[in-house]
């Protein structure tokens, strides 16, 4: 069902998985979706703003899902399950933000709100005609007499992400622009009926939009430009599997069954400025250990793929001085026989400074090993460095024992399992 901007629609109170689309290509700047959970027209705290740096709600609600780019389609992915949408919650905003352009660059930008099981689309609305915008509001869900609708709204602002965080009362940890203003005229988001009520939940730090994609083009960052040389460093692997059945794509672990047993290992190569090397992985359990050497803890196994869980690895940058270099890898287990039908997204949280984050391409060979991240200290400098290699392993060969080799690590293997 196609929409018209200002009109409305029924949508089931389940779950939902709203993709944010468009067409990418030469000086098209990348976007992404974001959420914003009112109370009166506006949050009760900034933890009510799901957006990449923070990718889930609390309540379990929203979460943000990350990109994906398909022959030049790139969609960013929320899931929204109305069902638990705290009571207090009246309006859940859907937005589109801009990295490095305006949305008169973006073409064939749309929202669409799809059943989260199946895939079944339920409603679209196409955002045609945008200037020097920098941010929209594409959509909302909004309660009603009991059930919830869905309100194709296309509301622009030229101050970007941060403009429309703050408008919204958010606080943002970064200069402030000037009083943000619409773009284009529109009605409010939602009608202010009455003052946010006080929020039971603890202060917490204002929050951070920066952020920074590596591409081929651009595939490193300092951190220490940054400023993220201390504290943790979280990465975290998520990924879809696209398959066609009956024309619809299927979310890894959700519709099917083929896919269930689909398991993605996240793994790190270390070596210590003593010399000393090792692996951290789920295999043979060498979990790694924050607070001794090799100061990289691996937190557990998953197997959906979920951002808000996923594969998450995690490394003690106040011990930095002790790393001479890692190398963030991951093997399949077992499920699937290469990397040809999943879409993978790498994110890389300092505790202090920038997100960084990229995709992985799309996989031609047949490969069970992928080299994701290779962080390097380099006595002046911390550096991450955007990998993506699909390597393919011998007959007889390991992932691990192949990535060693690719990487000249030089380690001794033998057989393990989990």
């Amino acid at each position: 069902m196609s929409m018209s901007k200002g009109s409305n629609a029924p949508v089931p109170t389940a779950a939902l998985r709203v993709e944010l689309g468009w067409r990418s290509g030469p000086g098209v700047p990348d976007a992404d979706a974001s959420a914003l959970l009112l109370v009166g027209g506006k949050v009760r705290s900034d933890a009510d703003f799901v957006f990449y740096n923070q990718p889930a709600h609390s309540s379990g609600a929203v979460r943000h899902e990350g990109k994906r780019d398909e022959g030049g389609r790139v969609t960013d992915t929320l899931l929204v399950d109305l069902a638990r949408v705290e009571p207090a919650i009246e309006t859940v905003v859907l937005a589109a933000s801009c990295d490095g352009g305006t949305f008169a660059a973006v073409r064939d930008l749309y929202i669409e709100v799809r059943d989260a099981d199946g895939g079944t689309a339920i409603t679209r609305f196409e955002s045609n005609g945008a200037t020097v915008e920098t941010a929209f509001v594409l959509g909302e869900f909004y309660r009603r007499q009991g059930a919830w609708k869905f309100r194709a709204v296309g509301q622009g602002y030229g101050s970007g992400l941060e403009g429309l965080a703050t408008d919204f009362g958010i606080s943002v940890d970064e200069p402030q622009q000037t009083a943000p203003a619409p773009a284009t005229a529109a009605a409010p988001v939602s009608p202010v009926t009455a003052p946010p009520p006080p929020s039971s939940a603890p202060p917490t730090a204002p929050v951070r939009l920066s952020k920074v994609t590596l591409t081929k083009a651009a595939p490193s960052v300092s951190l220490t430009k940054q400023g993220g040389t201390s504290g943790a460093l979280h990465v975290n692997l998520n990924w879809e599997v696209h398959k066609q059945f009956s024309g619809w794509g299927a979310k890894l672990g959700r519709a099917v069954a083929m896919h269930a047993d689909l398991d993605l290992d996240l793994c790190a190569l270390y070596e210590l400025t003593d010399g000393s090397k090792g692996v951290v992985q789920a295999l043979g359990n060498a979990f790694g250990d924050l607070r001794r050497p090799p100061y990289i803890h691996l937190d557990g196994d998953d197997r959906t793929g979920a951002v808000s869980s996923g594969e998450n690895l995690t490394v003690n940058l106040d011990h930095k001085q002790a790393l001479r270099r890692i190398l963030v890898f991951v093997t399949i287990y077992e499920g699937a026989r290469s990397f040809a039908d999943l879409h993978a997204t790498v994110t890389l949280q300092p505790q202090h400074g920038a997100a960084i984050d990229f995709s992985l391409d799309e996989c031609t060979v047949p490969s069970t090993v992928c080299a994701l991240a290779l962080i390097t200290n380099t006595g002046d400098d911390l550096v991450v460095q955007r990998e993506a290699r699909y390597l393919v392993p011998e007959r007889g060969v390991s992932p691990q024992r192949t990535v060693d080799h690719a990487y000249g690590w030089g380690m001794n293997w033998t057989p393990g399992r989990k």
